[in-house]
């Protein structure tokens, strides 16, 4: 992503038969009070490194480009590669550990995080700046989705969706404050400077897990024969289509953002980072928002929160030429874009019972599916003449197929209660 920012859910209010839930509901927490607290926030801790990590280089690319002698469009792969290794990354390094316990786990991908951090700090050319990106994507990958697993089962099984976006609160803070911050720090002192102090991040993390996060062996009977069971229902593979359609609307309007912005609603050039921050506040709301919706009722929030994402588009196509209107749509339109996450992810967590893991971990690269088809498709149709609208137009049919997938999951749960 050029940016991830998850395990099961539903309250006794909320009838069994929309999604297995009654297994879910039998977990007991590993923690509570002030200990699950300070537990999740180095979890979400972890979500806010990574990604500030994998968004902050798209505003340093000419710094690198520059000092490391290299085309701008080449620089470019230091993104597209950093989400193909989460992609890749996220299910085969969490496949390997199936059998190791969570929090070990977690110190030994922190640990990966922190060497690759440091190889970016002092490549001395691209290809090394490359390879601790893959490294460090790898590494927060697989992070995200084993940390939604922890943080799912640290709460009662009516607050897990919850639990599940504090995880991912990480990655919409780091949206809003480490993306800047990063990006300013690099270009005050140097490209360099900003892994560094990523690196430093790092180590806070590490120190933080190991401190807050308690320790459980992992489950009897645990296995990558056995997780990758579940995925012989066809329902997963259904919950992972919904992720990879419900999240590629939001990237794919926020790749064309700044021409939009610009040359069709007629705002400066300076406006765009400011409608970023909006976007990043808007986040901000929506993803405990639908977290606390979602332990209420996990599949009505699914479904509304998708349908919000088509109808937020089309108001702001209708919008596009109001600058306040635009203003207004995208403090929603980032609202409404993060408030998919935590039901997406304890969709597939629920539907995907006993192979929480890699079923986690499957999800964030669908997440990261999304990112790279939402720009793709839009960019098509800019390429074949659409008007700098059409990435709008797009989104509303990409978050419409979400919608109709999650329903089809939806009715597979039903046909089997």
């Amino acid at each position: 992503m050029s940016h991830d920012l998850s395990a099961d859910s539903a309250t006794s209010r909320v009838p069994p038969a929309p999604l297995p839930q009654e297994t879910l509901r039998t977990a007991r927490p590993r923690a509570s009070g002030r200990s699950a607290t300070a537990a999740l926030l180095a979890l979400a801790l972890g979500a806010f490194a990574v990604g500030t990590t994998e968004v902050v280089i798209t505003g340093l690319l000419p710094e690198v480009a520059g000092d490391l002698r290299v085309p701008i469009p080449t620089a470019g792969l230091l993104v597209s590669g950093y989400a193909l290794g989460m992609v890749v990354g996220a299910p085969l390094l969490t496949a390997l550990s199936t059998r190791v316990a969570h929090k070990r786990m977690l110190l030994w991908l922190v640990g990966l995080f922190i060497v690759a951090s440091v190889v970016s700090a002092l490549a001395p050319g691209f290809t090394i700046l490359l390879t601790g990106r893959v490294l460090s994507a790898l590494a927060g990958g697989a992070y995200v989705g084993i940390a939604a697993v922890v943080a799912a089962g640290l709460v009662p099984a009516e607050r897990k969706a919850r639990a599940i976006a504090s995880v991912f609160m990480g990655l919409s803070l780091a949206n809003v404050l480490g993306v800047p911050g990063g990006t300013a720090l690099g270009q005050a002192l140097g490209w360099r400077a900003t892994f560094w102090a990523v690196t430093a991040v790092g180590v806070a993390l590490l120190i933080a897990l190991t401190v807050f996060v308690p320790y459980e062996p992992a489950a009897q009977g645990a296995g990558l024969r056995r997780e990758l069971a579940a995925f012989r229902r066809g329902r997963v593979w259904l919950s992972l289509a919904t992720t990879a359609f419900g999240w590629a609307p939001f990237l794919a309007v926020l790749t064309y953002v700044a021409p939009l912005l610009t040359e069709v609603t007629g705002f400066g050039a300076r406006t765009v980072p400011l409608m970023l921050v909006l976007v990043g506040v808007g986040m901000v709301i929506g993803t405990p928002l639908a977290g606390r919706l979602a332990d209420r009722a996990l599949l009505p929030t699914l479904y509304g929160a998708l349908a919000a994402v088509s109808v937020t588009s089309l108001l702001l196509l209708a919008a596009v030429h109001s600058e306040p209107a635009m203003v207004i749509g995208f403090l929603l339109f980032g609202l409404v874009g993060a408030a998919v996450i935590p039901p997406l992810q304890t969709s597939v967590l629920a539907t995907a019972r006993g192979a929480d893991n890699l079923a986690s971990a499957a999800n964030i690269s669908a997440f990261n599916v999304g990112n790279a088809g939402g720009p793709l498709l839009a960019g098509a149709a800019l390429s074949a003449g659409a008007g700098y609208t059409a990435p709008l137009g797009i989104a509303a049919a990409l978050g419409g197929v979400g919608l109709l997938l999650a329903w089809a999951a939806g009715r597979g749960a039903r046909s089997e209660s």
